[in-house]
């Protein structure tokens, strides 16, 4: 709960670094460059935002992005579609063709098997609810739990089911902001800081129902 508490202001300072980058690519032509992509663009976003996703690109980057270039119901759409696709990516390549490789990243990852041990019988113990606990904190290795659930027991449906719902939120939070400097509408701004608020909020309150192993 301390280390929650210490790195929660993160995606605070992820918010911020965002909307000042987003600010610099439209005074760089961003619009044009969308509009030059025509129909195709969306269907290319969704691939290399996927394939960043599977990478470990963080997912608020990618919802961001999508939302900066598309609007906001359309960047969440294709956010949420690049996210769970890099996430079942990322599971089935550690589940069937990367076992021992995701296992050794792990390792290193946690930092000690023990940890990693702890972590993979609470993701099997409580697929659904552990799963979705730990995406809608605002921090956290995205790739790193994809790579564990692949290499644990836990059934495939509940785990990917749960992100996505557990996706949700964030990518609300940063698709609105990234449509929030698209077209420069301060309200949108102010309600992604509002609801990145009250993501936090959630993740605490349910990181107390429900510690995660340490």
């Amino acid at each position: 709960m301390r280390a929650f508490a210490a790195a929660a202001w993160k995606p605070f300072l992820m918010l911020a670094v965002l909307a000042a980058l987003g600010w610099s690519l439209r005074w760089a032509g961003l619009d044009g460059l969308v509009v030059q992509a025509g129909d195709h663009g969306p269907v290319v976003f969704s691939v290399v935002g996927s394939l960043a996703c599977a990478i470990g690109l963080p997912r608020q980057v990618v919802a961001y992005t999508a939302g900066l270039a598309y609007g906001f119901w359309p960047g969440f759409a294709l956010a949420l579609l690049a996210e769970l696709v890099g996430c079942a990516m990322n599971f089935w390549v550690a589940r069937f063709m990367g076992r021992s490789w995701a296992a050794r990243f792990l390792s290193r990852e946690t930092g000690a098997a023990t940890r990693l041990a702890r972590l993979e019988r609470f993701l099997v113990t409580h697929a659904f609810s552990a799963t979705l606990t730990i995406r809608l904190l605002p921090v956290g290795n995205n790739l790193a739990l994809n790579l564990l659930a692949g290499v644990s027991r836990i059934r495939a449906l509940p785990f990917i089911a749960a992100s996505l719902l557990g996706y949700v939120p964030q990518t609300v939070v940063f698709a609105l902001l990234g449509g929030g400097v698209r077209v420069s509408e301060t309200f949108q701004l102010v309600l992604a800081a509002l609801l990145l608020c009250a993501s936090v909020g959630l993740g605490i309150l349910l990181l107390r129902r429900r510690p995660i192993p340490a």
